[in-house]
C-alpha cells in the first residue's frame, strides 16, 4: 500500500519543528502532547525514518525529519495557496509588522508560513524592536501593525501572557556571584526593569555587565557563562536554563502581551492580517 501524506499531519510536523518543544506546539495547535507524540510516531511508522529526537534540550529533525520539514513546507505552501485562491480570498500588497525580537522565536514562524501559504501575493516586512520603539514607529506609520508588550493587569483582555524568568547557562554560576553580572536589554524595556525592580527589592547587589536591545546579543553573553538575563519564557533557548527559585534570585511578573495598529482606517488586507495574528496570539 502506498504512503499518502495527510494535510493535517504535515500542519503539525512542522509546528512541533518550529516551536522545538512539544509543550509549545501543542499548546499552539490546540492538541494533547500525547496526540502530537503518536502523530509522530504514526508518521514514522508510516515512512519507515525517524523524524525526529527528543530530549531535555528540546525537539531535534533528524537528515530525514529535516528532508520532510522541506518537503511539508512546499506542500502546505501550494495546498493554502490553492484554496485562497479557488475560495476567492486571495490577498495582495505589502504589510510592516512589528514585534519584540522574543516573539519573533516564538510567533513569527507560524504567522509568517501560515498567512504567506494563503496569501502570496503580500510581502510582509518584518521589524524587529522593543515595545517603545515599536510605539513610535506606529505614531509616524513607519508601521501597519506591532505586537506589543504591556505590564500585566488583572483587568486587561490581553492577547496572551508571557513569564518573565532569570536565565543562564547550564553549570555556570553567574548568579552566585557578589556582585551579580547581568546581561540586560535596554532601560526602558519591561523586562529590564523587572530585573532591577526585583533586585533592588531584595538588596541584592548587582552590575549590569553588558547592555543591549539584541536579545540574540545577550543569549550569546549568557552562553559564555559571565552574566544571567532577563527573558520571556518564549525567548529561552533549549541550550540555556531557567535558573528556579532556589538560585536566590527574586521572583519576576508576567507581562501582557496585544496589539497595536497605526492610526486610520485599516485596509482589508489589514484586517484579514489583524485576525491572523490574534488567533495565533490567543492560541500560544
Amino acid at each position: 500500500m502506498s504512503t499518502r501524506l495527510n494535510i493535517d499531519v504535515l500542519r503539525h510536523f512542522v509546528a512541533i519543528a518550529d516551536a522545538g518543544v512539544m509543550l509549545r506546539a501543542a499548546d499552539r495547535v490546540g492538541r494533547t502532547q500525547a496526540a502530537l507524540s503518536q502523530l509522530v510516531k504514526r508518521l514514522e511508522g508510516e515512512l519507515g525514518q525517524t523524524l525526529m529526537l527528543r530530549s531535555g534540550r528540546g525537539i531535534t529533525l533528524t537528515a530525514h525529519g529535516q528532508r520532510l520539514y522541506a518537503y511539508a513546507q512546499q506542500i502546505l505552501r501550494v495546498h493554502d495557496e490553492a484554496v485562497a485562491s479557488l475560495r476567492g480570498e486571495s490577498l495582495s500588497g505589502e504589510l510592516k509588522l512589528g514585534l519584540p525580537e522574543d516573539y519573533a522565536y516564538a510567533f513569527l514562524p507560524a504567522l509568517l508560513r501560515g498567512f504567506s501559504n494563503r496569501h502570496p501575493q503580500v510581502v510582509i516586512e518584518v521589524v524587529c524592536a522593543p515595545t517603545t520603539q515599536l510605539l513610535a514607529k506606529l505614531r509616524d506609520r513607519a508601521l501597519d501593525i506591532a505586537i506589543v508588550s504591556e505590564p500585566d493587569h488583572p483587568d486587561r483582555p490581553f492577547l496572551a501572557k508571557a513569564q518573565f524568568v532569570w536565565v543562564g547557562a547550564p553549570g555556570s554560576d553567574a548568579h552566585r556571584r557578589d556582585p551579580l553580572l547581568l546581561a540586560l536589554t535596554d532601560r526602558d524595556d519591561l523586562n529590564h526593569q523587572a530585573a532591577i525592580a526585583g533586585l533592588d527589592a531584595a538588596g541584592l547587589a548587582y552590575r549590569i555587565a553588558y547592555a543591549s536591545a539584541s536579545v540574540a546579543g545577550l543569549i550569546s553573553v549568557v552562553r559564555s557563562g559571565q552574566a544571567i538575563a532577563v527573558l520571556t519564557e518564549y525567548a529561552v533557548p533549549p541550550d540555556l536554563v531557567v535558573l528556579p527559585a532556589s538560585s536566590g534570585l527574586p521572583a519576576l511578573p508576567s507581562i501582557g502581551i496585544t496589539l497595536a495598529t497605526a492610526k486610520g482606517e485599516a485596509s482589508p488586507l489589514l484586517k484579514r492580517f489583524e485576525a491572523e495574528v490574534r488567533a495565533i496570539l490567543s492560541g500560544s
